[in-house]
């Protein structure tokens, strides 16, 4: 497997323990009742199971993000290696107004 995929991969499946252990508290803290609606309703575990899906889906690719973005390195310096493009001078233009009055 490529390197690049097999980094991919295990921050998403990070990502997924950051998501599981966030659901897991929401679940355990009782946020907004969620327990007890997760329990008392057949669709309970259907929603918990969406739910982690779509923290997994969230939390993977800000971990994914966040790595990606800690792969710079120290020495560069940031902008292209491009000189400046020089802007041509603005030349006026006369536009006739016609005003109506009424």
């Amino acid at each position: 497997m490529p390197d690049h995929i097999r980094f991919i991969l295990r921050h998403a499946a990070w990502g997924g323990l950051v998501a599981i252990a966030f659901v897991a508290g929401l679940l355990v803290l009782n946020v907004g009742n969620l327990w007890h609606l997760v329990t008392h309703t057949s669709e309970g575990m259907l929603a918990v199971i969406v739910l982690t899906i779509l923290c997994w889906i969230t939390f993977g690719s800000v971990q994914i993000g966040i790595r990606i973005m800690a792969l710079a390195k120290d020495d560069d310096q940031g902008g292209g290696t491009r000189a400046p493009e020089r802007v041509a001078s603005t030349v006026p233009i006369r536009v006739r107004a016609d005003r109506q009055e009424g």
